[in-house]
């Protein structure tokens, strides 16, 4: 099933920071809601509590004071003292009907409103009460009025230490309510987290795989145009904006691909056009310098000796620059064999004997027997040519040293010569492409600047590096590491 994307890679982004962050926000929202509901329930909690306990005590104070003012007012019958028992009376009644309207159990709703009943009853019968009245009769009323009155109030004085008591019971149990409210939203928030963790680890391993295929074909196909595979066609999935540069990196792939076929016939018309005339020079040198079109005077075979070198110095241009484009094209593919290096170096030197003989130059060489997993043409072309190199920047009666050897699971080739050496501003430049330093000036041979070139494009391809190395005498010194087994691709 293809996978439909957003029509931009912005897009999907978008959507993959709100599938990330959608969870989190919900997850915020409900425990900034629950802690919300958690502290309005605390203060009204807290709120009611003390209340509840505030209009408790003082309905306990308003029974003591009415119970002071009820007996003396028995015993002096001063009905002045009715007015304090009135004032305090009114504090008992608002405290019953606030407390009447809090948060109370059916039984002190019951209780409390004994207690109203009650005291009503002990106000009825103060104002009932006669005056003081000497007879034994009268007398024994008011005892068993005085005690009856003295009975009430102690029954209120109890329902008033019940609803103080009770009081504190329900400030227990707000408080065991809280408790159970922030548990409750604990175990919300650890159930959100239990939930939210599975659904970040999915988002975050499932989202880059929505982004990791489209750039990696990307990846692949700036590859493939490196490899120079241009027969390659390049398709890449996903947003809009992606799948068009896929679509540009194909476009660029056919305008390299129509370009590598103008320059293989280029390269074709070169050969062909150049060589010819080069082949009737020499051929006509060759004839001038063999005296066959008649005897030439010194001068005559001077210049017949320069028409021959000239010659022959183009041909080798010509053929390091065709050498050049065809390690171009075929840079990416090498024939893997088992190499024993040292032969390689042994008849590369073989091949230059004639030249270090011409120019009176002393070879050391000090080669281990070396094998390498690589291509033996190749590598043959990257010793000849350091080695060229080597000779041609050498003054006549110099000396050049090569120098072989196995270093942990690396072959170290050593190229070492007593020429002008590399500027210190030129290392970085030297193995560029058509490159002539300052040496190139007072060299022997003209060069056209594509040896050390191709010797870079070779060991890059064997998965090793070359370098140029300091040295305090004069000289240059190039040192190519190359792995026993490289990684390469075939």
């Amino acid at each position: 099933m293809r996978v439909r994307y957003p029509k931009s890679f912005l897009a999907l982004l978008f959507v993959g920071l709100a599938l990330v962050a959608l969870p989190l926000i919900f997850a915020l929202v409900n425990n900034a809601v629950a802690i919300d509901r958690l502290t309005n329930q605390g203060q009204k909690a807290v709120y009611e509590a003390t209340r509840l306990i505030q209009e408790s005590r003082a309905l306990s104070e308003s029974v003591t004071g009415m119970e002071r003012v009820a007996r003396q007012y028995l015993v002096l019958r001063d009905r002045s003292q009715l007015d304090g028992y009135e004032n305090l009376r009114e504090g008992f009644l608002r405290s019953a009907r606030l407390l009447q309207h809090s948060r109370l159990a059916e039984s002190q709703q019951a209780l409390l409103t004994e207690m109203v009943k009650q005291e009503a009853a002990i106000h009825r019968q103060l104002r009932t009460l006669p005056p003081a009245n000497p007879e034994a009769t009268a007398k024994d009323q008011e005892a068993q009025q005085l005690q009856w009155i003295a009975t009430t109030f102690e029954s209120l004085s109890q329902g008033a230490q019940k609803l103080v008591i009770h009081s504190n019971e329900v400030i227990d149990r707000e408080v065991e309510t809280l408790h159970k409210m922030s548990q409750k939203a604990y175990e919300i928030m650890m159930l959100q987290m239990l939930a939210l963790v599975p659904v970040a680890l999915f988002l975050v391993v499932g989202f880059p795989l929505l982004i990791v295929p489209p750039i990696r074909q990307l990846a692949q196909g700036i590859r493939t145009l490196g490899e120079g595979r241009f027969d390659l066609e390049i398709r890449v999935d996903g947003p809009q904006d992606l799948r068009y540069l896929g679509q540009q990196l194909d476009w660029l792939r056919l305008r390299l691909m129509e370009l590598e076929e103008q320059k293989k016939k280029f390269l074709s018309h070169v050969s062909h056009e150049l060589k010819t005339p080069l082949t009737a020079l020499r051929e006509g040198s060759d004839l001038l310098a063999g005296e066959v079109v008649g005897k030439l005077n010194p001068e005559q075979k001077e210049i017949a000796r320069i028409l021959r070198q000239s010659s022959l110095q183009l041909g080798r241009l010509i053929e390091d620059l065709l050498a050049y484009s065809a390690s171009q094209f075929r840079k990416g593919k090498l024939n893997i064999k088992q190499v024993k290096m040292s032969d390689v170096v042994k008849s590369v030197v073989n091949d230059h004997k004639l030249a270090l003989r011409t120019r009176s130059i002393q070879l050391e060489l000090d080669c281990e027997a070396v094998y390498v997993s690589g291509d033996e043409e190749k590598l043959r072309t990257v010793v000849d040519n350091l080695v060229s190199n080597a000779i041609k920047f050498t003054p006549e009666g110099g000396r050049v040293r090569i120098e072989l050897r196995r270093d942990d699971a690396a072959a170290v080739l050593d190229v070492i010569d007593e020429g002008p050496g590399i500027p210190p501003e030129e290392r970085e430049r030297v193995f560029a492409p058509f490159f002539q330093g300052r040496a190139q000036q007072s060299a022997a041979v003209k060069g056209s600047g594509l040896g050390l070139s191709i010797v870079k494009e070779h060991v890059l391809a064997h998965g090793g590096r070359v370098e140029v190395v300091d040295r305090a005498a004069p000289g240059a010194h190039f040192r190519v590491t190359l792995p026993l087994n490289p990684w390469v691709s075939t």
